[in-house]
């Protein structure tokens, strides 16, 4: 499957190395996936129970019907985008593909509201002969089929690595001392960005050991009040009374 997301299948029999292709049946049907870990051994919690096994070592023949229908489902998506704005739907389509044994054709699609595309289907399984699965996806997940480039210089974590998305807030863009111009901490799909989570747990640890901007300690040169923080290298700057200049303090 594309965009990343990693899926384990019990091996059985097979000789299987890595960056080999392989016939798998997913909870979308029957596909085509590359091996991207070695066989090993892994925790119950890892995997989606009962364990499903690999059904072959891709052929030739395999790899060929996935190149073909690549093509025909570019195709479907062409006619699919024709049918929507016959029908006026409020709809944007991200891309389609079909399951290896054609025996379904999956469209993602992002929308604002609930659509109601009976009219669509009854049109698209008509012609395309097939059974038909819309899907409506979040924008984080449309940029996680598309991919592209982060504001970093690097493809995006979300469709090269990332599995799962996880929750990322505000808070940790104020916590690690980030500027809050959403042009700055937003991602390709407009909404922040996962990698804001990386540091998250150090920056939180961090911050823990340091007291407030504003409030009063002492040091061993006096009393002062602190007015700044380094969170990465954990000290602070603290005005001491009677002095001009901060000085710098470590934990």
């Amino acid at each position: 499957q594309k965009a990343g997301k990693l899926e384990y299948y019990a091996p059985k029999d097979l000789q299987i190395e890595m960056d080999d292709w392989v016939v798998v049946e997913s909870k979308r049907g029957i596909e085509i996936g590359l091996v991207k870990m070695p066989t090993r051994a892994v925790d119950d919690g890892d995997v989606s129970l009962p364990l499903k096994e690999v059904m072959r070592i891709a052929t030739q023949q395999d790899i060929d019907t996935y190149n073909n229908n690549a093509m025909d489902a570019e195709k479907a998506l062409a006619l699919c985008k024709e049918v929507v704005a016959q029908q006026e739907l409020d709809m944007r389509l991200v891309n389609c593909e079909y399951t290896l044994d054609k025996s379904k054709v999956i469209f993602n699609f992002t929308a604002d509201d609930r659509i109601d595309f009976r009219k669509l289907v009854k049109v698209l399984a008509q012609n395309l002969k097939t059974r038909i699965e819309l899907r409506q996806i979040g924008v984080r997940d449309e940029a996680k089929l598309l991919g592209g480039i982060g504001p970093c210089g690097r493809s995006l974590c979300c469709s090269t690595f990332l599995g799962d998305f996880e929750p990322v807030s505000i808070k940790m863009a104020k916590d690690q001392n980030l500027s809050l111009n959403p042009a700055k901490i937003s991602g390709a799909c407009g909404r922040l960005m996962c990698c804001l989570k990386y540091e998250n747990d150090y920056y939180e640890e961090a911050r823990a050991q340091l007291p407030d901007v504003g409030d009063s300690i002492e040091t061993p040169d006096g009393n002062g009040q602190v007015v700044g923080l380094n969170i990465l290298d954990i000290s602070m700057q603290v005005k001491i009374d009677g002095m001009e200049q901060p000085l710098e303090y470590k934990m």
